[in-house]
């Protein structure tokens, strides 16, 4: 297939602009998810900062249904980052529905347009190149044409690439970027937003805590609240000073009580009772994240908070491990892995459920200890491991 005028599509096939960004006055990003792809998006959005200082710059994306996926606005609303949204319907065909979209896009008059998805094929490309053009967008950078649509496999590692490394290199021609510098996730939290995290945690004082976000919006990925309280059990032994603090949904507030039922010092359950940004401020505090493969695992990452985590295979290892260094994931390998179901009924979870209470403690440990000394903090000697 024919693609599309390169004098169009910046960056395909080189790594040059055709274009001076320093003149360009309104850009459009193009990036749908919830919480988790919003945040993979973080370090691609302050490129896009970088290279267009001056310009006004709107996201065309979708307003998740689940009441457990936000929306990318109440991930980066005051963060600077993007200016306002363009609502976009998914999966409509309806034609009147796009021409608003369509209309919408032709009114704000972007000049280049930031391409932040995956590869559904270059049909698809073509056809999102055309429905862009016929909104007067003259330049695109990121297409995911080729390999750029693909994440590259590490043999040595045995770990496929991150989500959010395959974004830089589509928006290489804007710029280099260090993705374990986590400046570049930053989400510049505001006084208010730290503020509402003081209020939240301020029944445990000084205490050193522990988060637990156990809830998923995907059975595939629900480890199991049984394995959750056990394990919840077994760390509250290993720190009997910290406290435990319970984020998620307001559909995951019981599902998290359940799980620390049995901590023996503070449990503050703060489920549905912060905006994710509040959360994010939450987090920062923390000595430790644990969860699995869900929105709030991201928010802590991007906090430098280390993470023991527990993924199913629904999808290649890597891909969605969190950002940083030091973190602790347990991944089973099994015959069936890569199949990207949300709902596994034939296999009955078998990656997931295979995973014991005693991988995750042993994991959780791990990252803590690599997390302490990260900091500086060599003392260990309060925490148990029996």
């Amino acid at each position: 297939m024919q693609r599309p005028d390169p004098l169009a599509i910046d960056g395909v096939g080189d790594s040059s602009l055709q274009f001076d960004p320093a003149g360009i006055q309104r850009v459009l990003i193009y990036r749908l998810g919830s919480l988790g792809d919003t945040v993979a998006a973080l370090p691609s959005l302050h490129l896009v900062e970088q290279a267009f200082p001056a310009a006004r710059r709107l996201m065309l994306t979708n307003i998740p249904v689940h009441a457990k996926a936000p929306a990318a606005a109440a991930v980066l609303e005051g963060s600077g980052l993007i200016h306002g949204y363009v609502s976009y319907p998914m999966a409509t065909r309806s034609l009147r529905q796009l021409a608003g979209v369509w209309w919408r896009i032709r009114r704000f008059g972007p000049e280049v347009l930031i391409y932040l998805m995956g590869s559904r094929g270059e049909g698809a490309l073509a056809r999102d190149t055309k429905f862009f053009r016929l909104c007067g967008i003259r330049h695109i950078v990121g297409l995911p044409y080729g390999e750029l649509g693909e994440h590259r496999f590490d043999p040595a590692l045995n770990l496929w690439e991150q989500e959010a490394h395959r974004l830089l290199r589509c928006m290489q021609p804007l710029g280099q970027v260090d993705i374990d510098d986590l400046r570049w996730w930053e989400l510049r939290l505001t006084d208010a937003e730290n503020a509402a995290a003081r209020t939240a945690l301020a029944a445990i004082g000084d205490r050193p805590m522990i988060a637990l976000g156990p809830g998923t919006k995907m059975q595939a990925n629900d480890w199991g609240q049984e394995n959750w309280r056990a394990l919840m059990n077994k760390l509250s032994s290993a720190f009997p000073d910290h406290a435990l603090i319970l984020i998620g949904a307001a559909d995951d507030a019981d599902v998290s009580e359940y799980a620390g039922a049995g901590w023996r010092g503070p449990v503050v359950n703060l489920c549905g009772q912060l905006t994710p940004r509040q959360t994010a401020a939450v987090l920062r505090r923390a000595e430790l994240f644990l969860g699995p493969d869900s929105g709030p695992k991201h928010l802590a990452a991007a906090q430098g908070v280390p993470c023991a985590l527990v993924f199913g295979a629904r999808m290649r290892p890597g891909i969605w491990y969190p950002p940083g260094k030091g973190h602790r994931v347990v991944y089973h390998t099994v015959e069936c892995a890569g199949c990207e179901l949300e709902i596994c009924i034939e296999k009955k979870k078998k990656c997931i459920v295979s995973v014991s209470v005693d991988e995750m403690f042993a994991a959780a440990l791990d990252a803590w200890k690599n997390g302490r000394k990260a900091a500086g903090q060599q003392d260990l000697r309060n925490v148990r491991s029996d």
